[in-house]
């Protein structure tokens, strides 16, 4: 699902989407900026790489890191509703993962979890993605898209 199909959606339903990306480092801005007119969708981002970043600049409680650690369902969640408080977006993105080459806090590489809130709640996608890092972080950004498209067609 491409990155123009998100942008085409948003536009259509006259929402926007803003991010926290941990795993992705910005890339999901990125691809969303690069598409003509995301202006109009595309309220910002939060790259929160460092683990005290997530909790001081996208509001996950640091109880739940400390409990469950900066890859987790609960951080995705909390990323995404950040994001979408944050920035005043309809739409929040979270991406937490593994990109390796190494395991990080008891989790396999390739591990994602994508967190999307909207008006309506908070959903997790647990994803299992194979192949070198960038491969990762690229698949964790085309889920993102895919999932984001998929809820606001079907509004």
């Amino acid at each position: 699902m491409p990155a123009a199909d998100l942008v085409d959606a948003l536009k259509s339903a006259g929402q926007t989407v803003a991010t926290a990306e941990s795993l992705t480092a910005g890339l999901l801005a990125a691809t969303i900026a690069g598409i003509p007119g995301a202006s109009t969708v595309l309220r910002g981002g939060l790259i929160v790489y460092a683990t005290e970043l997530k909790r001081d600049l996208a509001g996950v409680s640091a109880d739940t890191l400390a409990t469950d650690g900066p890859v987790a369902a609960s951080t995705a969640q909390q990323l995404a509703v950040g994001a979408r408080l944050r920035c005043g977006a309809d739409w929040g993105i979270g991406l937490t993962g593994v990109a390796g080459p190494d395991p990080q806090d008891g989790r396999e590489v390739g591990t994602v979890f994508l967190g999307i809130a909207g008006a309506e709640g908070t959903e997790v996608i647990r994803l299992k993605l194979s192949g070198d890092r960038w491969t990762i972080r690229v698949g964790a950004v085309r889920a993102a898209v895919a999932e984001l498209v998929r809820r606001v067609r079907n509004g």
